[in-house]
């Protein structure tokens, strides 16, 4: 076909095939980085898609080592924040500041250490369980448990108590979610840990008086149930310094109008 002349019947389709393709593959190729980018962005560098956890444990390690990395973040924000207010050279900032610092040690943020106890709970043998024809909620650990033996420690005096090494303070919530205990938000296997720091006589008496954890320790004793509980006294128990979110949320009354 020579310039001027018009295509024939049968070039015209074709002809539209091709410039239809040479318009729809850069506008796919387009789309495509577009979705790259948007996925990238909205990962933040992470897998969106990652593999499956094989175990428990992996699990609440994973949400552990990312709950430290906030963590460290928090920390160096609160740092920052600090020396910011120490350079303003304001009267009533000072005397906010000494109340502030008088309020830190009984509200768990400076690190206490000393003579206590150490208590661990745990499910029974994994075999026990999946053999037991009783009732299986008797052999693991749950929320309950933990919070007598919290409760027990403070009615026993403790200056400050650890759940697996996470400082335990006044906000503090400890939540069962299937196989694991939260605290703080962030998940825990079994075995707990539960350190105290105070007078062993007292934190002794308040544990063997607390009915709640008696029929704990009766059934740890019976062998059908097998839960764990062990108990230690030690000459030094350290407690580190509570590093997570302070801020605090409550409830607000409706608006009368």
């Amino acid at each position: 076909m020579t310039p001027g002349t018009h295509a024939s019947p049968e070039e015209r389709p074709a002809r539209r095939r091709r410039t239809a393709w040479r318009v729809g593959t850069p506008a796919v190729a387009l789309l495509c980085g577009s979705l790259f980018v948007i996925s990238a962005v909205n990962s933040h560098g992470t897998d969106l898609r990652p593999g499956r956890y094989t175990d428990l444990a992996t699990l609440a390690g994973s949400e552990r080592d990312a709950y430290q990395k906030l963590e460290a973040q928090v920390a160096s924000l609160q740092k920052q924040v600090t020396t910011l207010t120490n350079a303003v050279p304001d009267a009533d900032v000072e005397k906010a500041q000494e109340r502030a610092g008088r309020l830190k040690s009984p509200a768990g943020l400076m690190p206490v250490s000393g003579t206590g106890l150490t208590i661990t709970l745990s499910d029974a043998p994994r075999d026990l369980i999946d053999k037991t024809t009783g009732d299986p909620n008797l052999m693991v650990v749950h929320q309950q448990d933990i919070q007598a033996v919290v409760n027990a420690l403070w009615s026993g005096g403790a200056t400050a108590v650890t759940i697996q090494g996470q400082r335990i303070i006044s906000t503090t919530g400890i939540k069962c979610s299937g196989s694991t205990v939260q605290l703080q938000g962030v998940p825990y296997p079994q075995p707990y840990v539960i350190r105290a720091v105070g007078d062993q006589a007292a934190l002794l008496d308040a544990i063997s008086t607390s009915h709640y954890l008696q029929v704990y320790q009766s059934q740890a004793a019976n062998p059908a149930i097998g839960v764990g509980w062990r108990l230690s006294a030690d000459t030094v128990v350290r407690a580190p310094a509570y590093r997570g979110l302070l801020d605090l949320s409550y409830a607000k009354p409706l608006s009368d109008s």
